[in-house]
């Protein structure tokens, strides 16, 4: 490590310290009461290592690292200047996340590292869910981000992404947690979308560079995401779906869990009621949310309730158009039905969908049916 400067001795140490098998933050912050720093407990006496409980495996690794790998990360971190390392002991690692029983000893970072420490919604869901989900995601998404939330979520194809792109519309306040190294493009159609995160939000992850996505690195990725949030939204989700992960370790940290209820012929509502019955808090609007965080989540900002912003579906409609909009359930209803519950003819009501379906109240469904999506 000659000829290195000081910063570069810190980052190495800290990279040696994340790689080294069996040494979780318990461990390492017994260490640092011993040793100090940690390039301190790189240069202990192996005994003394050993009388702290570290496996003999563990020793090894510390006395001979893998340069290789160790390097692979500083070729990282110094390829753009908006990568960055930060590590459990730096100002800038999240308050709340250090709060968890198994926080990440370190973070790899593309893009603005302070959002970390800002006042952030996690907004998790179904990979493959309806019209009216990714509308509300987005939605849900886009005003929590007006009113000085970042969002938070993990780059996963659907509800998760339609979250990010919904922040990205705003303010640009959104954390993408990946279940990879910081190098991989993974979901690869999400190459756009990772690119535009890392320059105006941020792209986190525990796993170094090089790190495959793998089944086993997503539980992990979803405690990080409910670690950082002050709540976590699930906006659809299976029974069995990976969200419902993640809103487990919420309420495991005890952070503030949401849901959103829907259809109950809808299997993607499933997992949200389980959550509601469980105690999470059902919600209709970004109001239910707001009331629940409170202003001290908005970091300082005054918020009355006449502050926040009323729905998108307040808006002038004609008689013709209220009376169709009133029969559009959020029960799927085809068109049939319309006709005979309007009176009016098919084809009025179909241009009239569609004109109600690009201001975004109405969304349709598989099989030409439609749904209502504004809350009532």
């Amino acid at each position: 490590m000659s000829g290195k400067k000081i910063s570069d001795d810190y980052r190495i140490a800290w990279l040696i310290l994340h790689r080294a098998p069996k040494l979780a933050v318990p461990v390492v912050r017994l260490l640092l009461e011993t040793f100090h720093t940690p390039a301190d407990i790189l240069t202990a006496d192996h005994g003394e290592l050993r009388g702290l409980g570290l496996k003999q495996h563990t020793i090894a690794f510390l006395k001979q690292p893998d340069w290789k790998s160790v390097h692979a990360d500083l070729d990282w971190l110094d390829k753009q200047e908006n990568h960055h390392l930060v590590t459990w002991l730096d100002p800038a690692y999240p308050v709340l996340l250090q709060q968890i029983p198994d926080p990440p000893l370190v973070l790899f970072v593309a893009g603005r590292p302070e959002l970390l420490r800002s006042v952030q919604v996690g907004i998790v869901g179904s990979r493959n869910p309806g019209p009216n989900g990714r509308q509300i995601a987005h939605r849900f998404a886009r005003e929590l981000a007006s009113l000085g939330f970042t969002i938070t979520s993990g780059l996963a194809l659907g509800i998760d992404a339609c979250s990010h792109r919904g922040a990205l519309q705003e303010t640009g306040n959104t954390v993408a947690v990946l279940g990879n190294g910081p190098d991989i493009i993974y979901p690869y159609r999400h190459g756009q979308l990772i690119r535009e995160i890392s320059l105006r939000g941020a792209m986190v992850t525990e796993f170094p560079p090089g790190t495959s996505p793998a089944g086993s690195n997503f539980p992990r990725r979803n405690r990080i995401i409910s670690g950082l949030s002050a709540g976590v939204l699930v906006v659809e989700a299976a029974l069995r779906s990976g969200s419902l992960i993640t809103a487990r370790f919420a309420m495991e940290q005890g952070r503030e869990v949401f849901a959103i209820p829907g259809s109950i012929h809808n299997p993607l509502s499933r997992g949200c009621h389980d959550l509601i019955k469980q105690g999470a808090k059902l919600v209709e609007t970004v109001r239910d949310i707001i009331e629940d965080l409170g202003p001290v989540a908005l970091a300082g900002q005054t918020l009355t309730r006449m502050d926040i912003p009323e729905p998108d579906w307040k808006i002038d409609l004609d008689d013709d158009y209220r009376l169709l909009l009133d029969k559009v359930a959020h029960d799927p209803v085809s068109i049939d039905q319309l006709v005979n519950t309007t009176g009016l003819t098919a084809d009025v009501v179909s241009s009239m969908l569609l004109i109600l379906e690009v201001r975004g109240l109405v969304s349709a469904s598989p099989g030409g049916l439609y749904i209502r999506t504004d809350p009532r």
